[in-house]
């Protein structure tokens, strides 16, 4: 670049900052996008500034934001980039925000760190909205609450609340600790040995993990497409898994997400041969199987003591688990069949697919119940742990923090142990209570798992979600699966041939109206 040209570029960033760019529509930020940086900073060391770890928000995309968000709570500064005193708040609210925000995060998941910009116009009716009279000012709620929302200083119970005792760093995690009943403090670093599960006594800890299940399916979803595995011979399969998840997948986005892949899957492998993968990316393209913006290694639950350990295996064996508790009587050998063909046709670890599906292979009578079936696959967890209790030392791949255990500690079910004393060399000298760890599974990987959403909002979804995943059984999709399958799902449901009428209707009716348009557009 010449010197002219340098110099008339820093002509032109002293008269156009790049906030004021970002506003007049010259440029658009990304939702994470970084804070406000000058051009020629950014030209003279594009390593000086780091990026800013609180979310920029504005009124294009603060609902989406909050909407996809996996955070339990969000806390939004609304503030003006010409105040000086917001100015000066900025540096120690960004130690905040590094602490939940980012791929780097320290405690990612828990709390989402956003900013609006009130001085911008396209903001004027979002912070009026928030009643926003002072500079810099927070607000403390679920995300939900945000989304269309508004706040009212005057409004009494209202879940979104004003932080009044933020003013540093120190005392705005003072005040997030006091709600949150934690202990973050600012030099915690990444992989420390605070990890949730450390106590393991803590029974509500499992609560955390339906962001790691999340991510879990999302990843399985994305080795699936990137080694192109879904084949002509392996795509039933996959339909059968995906249903078992629009039914009974833990989380509602996930339920909603895989539905909608299901609801088309058929159009992916139109005019294909039988021979060629069936469902290349590409086609999937559009899909998110748990929605936008689900985080990537934000491990939570699952998170090791080393970057390398635990994570995806973990996040899907919470998967398996809580799938388990969810099924009905009618359904424990359908989704015990689904489960087995789904680990033996799309695991990529070979050694683990291999001992799964032996496991599998030993069952010698169907389950007629779904008691029989989580204590199976409660069974078949243990007894890979105990193998890895005894391999992973020698090999030095056990994580320090999270070794290898029986299922569960006593910590967490004295009552599941009746008699003798807990070996870690010793699986079969554990006299387990199984009506006990019958009961302990239900709780723990059925309500527990999602006890951070209400209880209120979790009626109305399951209500839907019962229906959307009953309206899917009986749609085309059944018919490439074996019949037994489709039934045994069906089981769960009364309303299930009414629901089926309903279902071929709606088909038939969406089809006639494309037709319809379709004639009016030639």
């Amino acid at each position: 670049m010449s010197c002219a040209a340098i110099v008339s570029l820093l002509m032109l960033t002293s008269f156009f900052p790049s906030n004021e760019a970002s506003a007049s529509g010259i440029s658009v930020s990304a939702p994470f996008a970084v804070g406000s940086r000058s051009l020629l900073r950014s030209i003279a060391d594009a390593t000086v500034d780091k990026p800013d770890y609180a979310v920029e928000l504005n009124a294009t995309n603060f609902d989406s934001v909050f909407k996809e968000t996996s955070a339990a709570y969000a806390i939004v500064e609304f503030f003006a980039h010409w105040c000086p005193a917001c100015r000066n708040y900025k540096p120690q609210y960004e130690k905040i925000a590094r602490i939940f925000n980012g791929a780097d995060a320290v405690h990612p998941g828990i709390i989402i760190v956003t900013r609006v910009d009130c001085a911008f116009k396209i903001n004027t009716n979002l912070c009026d909205k928030f009643s926003v009279g002072h500079y810099p000012m927070l607000l403390w709620g679920p995300p939900s609450k945000f989304v269309s929302g508004s706040w009212d200083p005057e409004q009494e119970k209202s879940e979104i609340r004003s932080i009044d005792d933020g003013r540093t760093a120190e005392l705005l995690l003072n005040w997030i600790n006091k709600q949150l009943s934690s202990s973050y403090r600012l030099d915690d670093e990444k992989y420390v040995n605070d990890q949730l599960q450390k106590n393991a006594s803590d029974f509500g800890q499992i609560a955390h993990a339906i962001y790691d299940i999340e991510e879990a399916t999302f990843n399985a979803f994305e080795i699936i497409l990137d080694h192109k595995m879904i084949k002509s011979d392996t795509r039933a399969s996959l339909v059968k898994f995906f249903q078992l998840l629009a039914v009974h997948h833990p989380s509602r986005r996930c339920r909603k997400g895989t539905a909608e892949i299901l609801v088309d899957f058929n159009d992916f492998s139109v005019n294909k041969k039988a021979t060629a993968s069936i469902g290349e990316k590409g086609e999937f393209r559009n899909y998110q199987i748990c929605g936008n913006n689900v985080p990537h290694g934000h491990w939570i639950f699952c998170r090791g003591s080393k970057s390398e350990t635990r994570g995806f295996s973990c996040g899907l064996w919470l998967l398996l688990h809580a799938l388990s508790v969810r099924v009905d009587d009618g359904e424990s050998q359908m989704a015990f069949t689904t489960i087995c063909d789904f680990v033996h046709n799309f695991f990529i670890c070979e050694e683990c697919r291999l001992h799964f599906y032996s496991m599998c292979s030993s069952v010698s009578s169907p389950f007629k119940k779904a008691r029989d079936f989580v204590l199976w696959l409660w069974d078949a967890h243990n007894k890979v742990n105990k193998r890895l209790m005894k391999e992973e030392p020698s090999l030095g791949t056990a994580d320090p923090e999270f070794p290898k255990i029986m299922w569960p500690p006593k910590q967490l079910c004295p009552s599941c142990y009746l008699s003798g004393s807990e070996k870690n060399d010793g699986y079969s000298l554990i006299d387990w209570d199984q009506d006990e760890v019958y009961r302990f599974l239900i709780g723990y990987y059925g309500k527990s798992l999602v006890t951070q959403f209400k209880d209120k909002e979790l009626l109305v979804e399951r209500q839907a979600d019962r229906m959307v995943a009953e309206d899917l059984l009986a749609s085309r999709h059944a018919a490439v699966v074996p019949v037994g399958a489709a039934v045994g799902i069906a089981v769960g449901s009364c309303a299930f041939g009414a629901l089926a009428c309903y279902w071929r209707q709606r088909q038939k009716d969406r089809k006639y109206k494309y037709h319809l348009h379709s004639l009016k557009n030639i």
